[in-house]
């Protein structure tokens, strides 16, 4: 008996080992116990007969920046982040490959394969802040109001932020981020850093997504956060996964982009990412009752032009 167990016990221990293994390289949240990447795990290894490693970094520009530093050494198959403003540099990087999954969803771009959507928004607690600002300018200007965002240089989101500002203030943008600057308690790496410290009450607001507060009406049981409407409209925020091109694992990596576009997969993408499916078939019914923001129309600039904003970003401190 004992010589039949061992038997099979190796026979396992081989099995496994024998198993591909596909290395996502994602941003902090994703991976975390609230985040869709444990039951996206369980769910492709059920499909794909393979070892899914997640590998979680502080944020997409912080997860690219590795991948960029580590070239064709890097251990990523696939990334999870890059987005529509992150895009046009990750291009340029010549690290991805197109993609071959197939899916409903009608991409023109063949390198980024998106798996979800969120606009743009600034969050506060409605029984804390009684006068929330009604634009972009007014939360810049507004001296009472203390404010948290995440770092260009680091962050997705805050990448997001600077192309907003840029796109209300125009030339003026310099002046606004010296404005900006002087009621601003911190500027994190991270989104999950940043909302943390609001969730503190470091701050009156913080820069997150127009679907943050349905996480806390489903965790929280509580519709005290809001997300501020601006006049001028909110920047859309498209996150899509990218197969590096060093993959050995190159047919396992289309098959998980495909595993992203199913209706579960984008249900679980979903709720625990808190933002909108790209396809219809995994949207949650709360996000039907949640309120229309308007949406700022925005062209992504050249990753010269990105960088020279960061610059003037950078000088605003």
């Amino acid at each position: 008996m004992k010589l039949i167990l061992s038997s099979l016990a190796l026979l396992t221990a081989t099995a496994f080992a024998n198993q591909p293994t596909l290395t996502v390289y994602t941003y902090s949240s994703f991976a975390s116990e609230y985040g869709p990447a444990s039951k996206l795990e369980q769910n492709f290894e059920k499909e794909c007969q393979c070892d899914l490693k997640f590998m979680p970094f502080d944020d997409s520009v912080t997860m690219f920046n590795r991948v960029r530093l580590e070239g064709k050494k890097t251990k990523a198959d696939v990334v999870l982040g890059i987005d529509n403003f992150l895009q046009s540099e990750a291009e340029k990087s010549g690290l991805f490959a197109e993609f071959e999954a197939k899916t409903k969803l009608e991409i023109k771009d063949k390198i980024f394969f998106p798996y979800d959507m969120g606009s743009y928004a600034f969050i506060y607690d409605k029984e804390k802040l009684k006068n929330p600002p009604k634009s972009l300018k007014e939360l810049v200007e507004r001296q009472d109001l203390k404010v948290i965002y995440q770092d260009p240089r680091t962050s997705s989101v805050g990448r997001g932020f600077l192309m907003w500002v840029n796109q209300v203030y125009g030339d003026e943008t310099p002046n606004a981020w010296k404005t900006l600057a002087k009621h601003t308690v911190t500027v994190g790496k991270g989104w999950s850093e940043t909302y943390g410290a609001f969730l503190k009450g470091e701050s009156d607001l913080v820069l997150s997504y127009t679907t943050s507060p349905l996480y806390h009406k489903w965790h929280e049981k509580t519709d005290k956060y809001v997300a501020a409407p601006f006049e001028e409209g909110h920047l859309v925020q498209v996150e899509n996964a990218a197969i590096v091109k060093t993959t050995k694992q190159k047919a396992l990596a289309n098959q998980f982009l495909e595993f992203l576009h199913q209706p579960e997969s984008q249900h679980i993408i979903s709720y625990h990412n808190v933002m909108n499916p790209v396809l219809a078939e995994g949207t949650d019914p709360a996000f039907a009752d949640m309120p229309t923001y308007k949406k700022l129309a925005f062209t992504p600039p050249s990753n010269e032009v990105v960088q020279k904003w960061l610059a003037d970003w950078s000088k605003s401190w």
